[in-house]
């Protein structure tokens, strides 16, 4: 007898909702997980989920992209400025799209062959399109990365990729003014100040392989397992003592007891990394509960003073402390919008003649 199998997938949302992405039909908060309305996402496999400011993309296993939510600056890459609701397929020209990054009021979709696209708010050149572009509700091609593309990354105002050779650029303004309080009197660099895409310095002896970034942080894992780290260092995401590093730092790997890293990912104000034995480390921000450490009732034994800052008060540094529950732990995901508003889970359903098996995957 010949056995049929069916995978259903099934999209819960829940938190807050004002431009409709959480893609339920509707712009109130939820407190609890709750269906969205995936009937455009019909037989279709959900391989990645993507949020900003207010915005929401879904990836399909063939490389199709829906959207919902807020779109006053074209970020939905609908070809106009009107909120959605529910999920609606994003035409992407001639490509099956492999990543999408979501920053706070723009996108980038990288393509299948490499190519970088993008779309919403260029206010602060965060699309890598030059200067006489404000905002797109169509989707741009950033011309000025020549080669293929591997990796991309959006922060608040601000966008790194990596190419295939190893290479990282960054473009936006959105670490500038950290920049040039924390660096005065001498010059911001280009890579912290550029409308296009430009070289970061001090990567170019690295392959780097993934880029990811906060709201005024980046980070850069390498091939051999090194973590750089750059941006601003207000919440310690950075691990150092300085309040700024204006070029990537590499993270000493004995705060890692000198393993590798093998996967990272940024929220707004922290960071999570796994190294090579499947050891999971936070750092940052972890007021609201975000680095999954139990808090402590005295001083805090994982922060050390590193003296005082501009606003006279006492910079403290996050060192990397592991998280032992999630040790082994095959995939991760983090907010990155403020201490995380809004949540999304994928349920995969497996149906077979003679067995069930449903996993979440947040």
């Amino acid at each position: 007898m010949e056995t049929s199998s069916q995978l259903d997938f099934c999209l819960h949302s829940w938190g807050a909702n004002s431009y409709g992405q959480l893609g339920q039909g509707d712009v109130e908060d939820q407190s609890m997980p709750r269906l969205s309305d995936s009937s455009a996402l019909q037989n279709r496999a959900i391989r990645a989920i993507n949020g900003g400011g207010g915005h929401t993309a879904v990836i399909t296993e063939t490389g199709e992209v829906f959207v919902c939510g807020q779109n006053h600056k074209g970020q939905l890459g609908l070809g106009h400025s009107t909120d959605i609701l529910v999920f609606q397929l994003c035409p992407v020209p001639n490509s099956r799209i492999t990543n999408v990054a979501c920053g706070w009021d723009f996108t980038l979709f990288l393509s299948d062959c490499g190519q970088l696209l993008a779309c919403g708010s260029n206010a602060f050149g965060q699309l890598g399109v030059g200067q006489t572009v404000t905002h797109s509700a169509e989707l741009l091609v950033v011309e000025s990365l020549k080669k293929p593309i591997v990796s991309v990354a959006a922060g608040l105002r601000h966008s790194l990729a990596v190419t295939d050779s190893g290479t990282v650029y960054q473009w936006g303004l959105g670490l500038f003014s950290h920049a040039k309080r924390a660096l005065s009197p001498h010059p911001v660099p280009p890579h912290l100040s550029s409308k296009e895409p430009s070289l970061v310095p001090g990567l170019d002896r690295r392959i780097s392989r993934f880029v990811t970034a906060g709201s005024s942080h980046c980070a850069c894992l390498t091939g051999d397992g090194d973590l750089f780290l750059w941006g601003s260092n207000k919440h310690g995401q950075l691990a150092t003592t300085e309040p700024f590093l204006p070029a990537p730092t590499v993270l000493r790997r004995p705060v890692m007891d000198g393993e590798k890293v093998n996967n990272v990912w940024s929220g707004w104000t922290h960071i999570v990394a796994q190294t090579e034995s499947g050891r999971v480390f936070t750092w940052g921000r972890g007021d609201y509960g975000q680095l999954g450490q139990r808090a402590s009732t005295s001083t805090d034994s994982k922060q050390q003073s590193a003296g005082p800052v501009a606003d006279g008060g006492s910079l403290k540094v996050c060192i990397p402390a592991e998280v032992k529950e999630l040790c082994g732990a095959t995939q991760e995901a983090v907010s990155s919008r403020g201490a995380g508003m809004n949540t999304a889970c994928v349920e995969t359903v497996y149906r077979q003649t003679s067995s069930s098996h449903s996993s979440c995957l947040v």
